[in-house]
C-alpha cells in the first residue's frame, strides 16, 4: 500500500530543524518504491501550523532531525507517523530507507 512522506528541507536535503525549513519534500510512494516528489513551500511557521498543512497534503510519514513536542503531538493526534533524529540525506533516500526498513532515527534535535 503506498504512503506519502513529508520531509521538511533546505536545499533540497533533509533540515534538522523541522520549524526551519524552507520546503516541504511530499513524496508519494507505492510502498515499494518513490513514485514522485514535489517541493511545497509551507505557510509561515507558528506553533500547529505545519502538523496542519501537511495532514491537508494527505501525509502519512515525517521523516524529521528535530521537532517539537507540540509538533508530536498533533501529528498523534492526526495519526501521522513520524521519525524524528535522522541524518541529512536527500529525500528520496530517506524514503528509500524506509521502504526498505533501514531508515535511522536517533535522538530529537529539538529542546522545545
Amino acid at each position: 500500500m503506498g504512503k506519502t512522506f513529508a520531509i521538511p528541507t533546505v536545499d533540497d536535503v533533509l533540515c534538522q530543524h523541522f520549524g526551519h525549513c524552507q520546503k516541504f519534500a511530499i513524496v508519494q510512494t507505492d510502498g515499494k518504491k518513490v513514485l514522485n516528489i514535489e517541493f511545497v513551500t509551507p505557510p509561515i511557521h507558528q506553533p500547529g501550523i505545519y502538523p496542519e498543512f501537511l495532514a491537508q497534503q494527505n501525509v502519512d510519514v515525517i521523516i524529521a532531525g528535530g521537532m517539537g513536542v507540540k509538533a508530536q503531538e498533533l501529528f498523534k493526534q492526526n495519526n501521522i507517523e513520524f521519525y524524528v533524529g535522522v541524518s541529512a540525506e536527500t529525500p528520496e533516500k530517506l524514503v528509500e530507507q524506509y521502504l526498505a526498513e533501514m531508515l535511522q532515527s536517533g535522538q530529537n534535535l529539538c529542546d522545545h
